[in-house]
């Protein structure tokens, strides 16, 4: 069975070797057809704290790392929409 691999926004970057990944996907709601959406958040494993706050990437689910990390980042979806390009 293959890994699971997501997109998602890096919210958050404060803890060592792990990132917190903002996923959201659109469903269309039950009753009234809408299209809405739904996000979740995700630890993933950053061993190298290379990745940053505000950036896109994709995760893979692996084995557990820990309590809440069952998931490990890949790669940068695209690298122009890091902080630091956008300021410079």
């Amino acid at each position: 069975m293959p890994k699971r691999v997501l997109t998602g926004t890096i919210v958050s970057d404060k803890t060592d070797k792990t990132v917190v990944v903002k996923v959201e996907r659109r469903v269309k709601h039950p009753l009234y057809g809408k299209i809405i959406k739904r996000s979740k958040k995700y630890h993933a494993h950053d061993e190298g704290n290379e990745f940053k706050e505000g950036e896109t990437v994709r995760i893979e689910e692996t084995a557990p790392i820990s309590k809440l990390k069952t998931w490990k980042v890949l790669d940068r979806v695209n690298a122009q929409a890091t902080p630091a390009a956008a300021e410079g």
